[in-house]
């Protein structure tokens, strides 16, 4: 009964608001940084950021394109493996969101941030 209790009484504060009530859709990678904004504002981006999420439909490599948009920045794109449900989605016009879930100082551009996408509730 106790577990209940605390799960309830972290949800109680979102639950007041309904807009912020999210459902996680994905956790992946974020694709293309070593391209983008993420080398030269590494120092600003935090863990909880928020990210926008912009189709790109006419993208010559991938019609079904997600762009990854921090504070007005593009900072790459959600990864080809994941982007045909959310590209879907966003194409009929399902709010989406997403936030910097991991970030991680490595060599490898596929290791340095991690982002999650949510679906408004």
């Amino acid at each position: 009964m106790r577990s209940w209790w605390i799960l309830f009484s972290l949800l109680l504060p979102a639950a007041a608001n309904a807009a912020s009530l999210a459902l996680l859709i994905t956790r992946c990678p974020l694709a293309g940084s070593q391209y983008y904004a993420v080398g030269s504002h590494w120092q600003q981006l935090k863990v909880g950021d928020t990210l926008t999420l912009a189709r790109e439909p006419d993208n010559r490599h991938d019609p079904l394109a997600i762009q990854v948009i921090w504070q007005g920045l593009q900072l790459g794109y959600v990864p080809r493996a994941h982007n045909r449900p959310l590209a879907e989605a966003l194409d009929r016009g399902q709010a989406l969101h997403g936030r910097i879930a991991q970030l991680t100082a490595h060599p490898d551009p596929w290791q340095r941030v991690v982002i999650e996408v949510y679906a408004g509730l």
